[in-house]
């Protein structure tokens, strides 16, 4: 689930490693299915012990930690992966964990329930191969109007199902875009090449204030509260939602229509049939 709000509020937990140095990387015994990981561990642990962390940044969903040498430790949390510094949901699904000094966090741990995630040290050409322009578009928070309308204006997809390619647009997932196309007053299934300029202005200032809010809220922890922040604490923006997983209640923005669920690629879409005309 963890997407760009919930990744930022991974990234920001972590913050106060950079500057310190790896003293050990190990990967605790877990019974669960085990998540990918690359290079080997041995070369992992060889490469990364005793660098210094220089920067931790965010690339669409993945938590980047970069060190002196210039590799980079990528996390990618995919459905149930976490950061965390402290306290894991639980013990048994731990499978990574960076110990640090001259650090405030003693040491950085992966943990996934589900084991789709996936932990990578990567070269800076691997970087660039796998994380580059030409796999992933611009960061969802770092465009305009016009870029938006750019990357997804001549697609005849259903503009939910649009922002949701990591290959345009990085960062956006199924939840948030039910929520920015709710706010925009845009209907799901409306085609990009058949929005007009003031709603592609509209998607975007939906898109930038949702984000941004979600993340001052540390994302959100649906019913399965599977997605926690560095601390082991639940989000709050949940608590926000206008359309996503509120299927038969009433829209707190018009008042008069009833949220409705439909699937759209596979993936559950909730929309405002009153707020959000076709």
């Amino acid at each position: 689930m963890p997407e760009l709000p919930e990744v930022e509020t991974m990234r920001r937990g972590i913050l106060g490693i950079v500057g310190s140095r790896i003293t050990d990387i190990a990967w605790p015994r877990c019974s669960k299915k085990p998540i990918a990981v690359r290079p080997t561990k041995a070369r992992f642990r060889a490469r990364a012990v005793g660098q210094e962390i220089a920067a931790v940044d965010r690339i669409g969903k993945r938590v980047v930690v970069r060190l002196g040498s210039g590799d980079a430790i990528i996390f990618e949390p995919r459905m149930t992966g976490l950061v965390l510094v402290s306290d894991a949901p639980s013990t048994e699904h731990l499978r990574f964990r960076m110990d640090l000094a001259g650090s405030p966090i003693a040491s950085v741990w992966y943990w996934d329930r589900r084991g789709l995630g996936n932990v990578r040290l990567l070269r800076p050409a691997e970087q660039e191969h796998e994380l580059g322009s030409s796999k992933l578009g611009p960061d969802a928070l770092a465009i305009t109007p016009e870029i938006l309308r750019l990357h997804l204006g001549a697609s005849r997809r259903d503009i939910k199902v649009a922002l949701l390619d990591q290959k345009q647009i990085a960062g956006v997932g199924n939840l948030y875009a039910s929520e920015i196309l709710h706010a925009a007053g845009v209907h799901p299934a409306q085609r990009c090449d058949l929005l007009h300029r003031g709603q592609w202005e509209r998607i975007h200032a939906a898109l930038v204030e949702i984000l941004e809010t979600a993340i001052r809220y540390e994302g959100s922890t649906l019913s399965d509260g599977t997605y926690r922040n560095a601390l082991n604490k639940s989000g709050g923006y949940q608590n926000e939602h206008r359309v996503y997983a509120r299927a038969g209640q009433r829209c707190a923005r018009c008042r008069s229509a009833t949220i409705v669920r439909i699937v759209q690629a596979q993936r559950a879409t909730f929309y405002c049939p009153g707020c959000q005309k076709k």
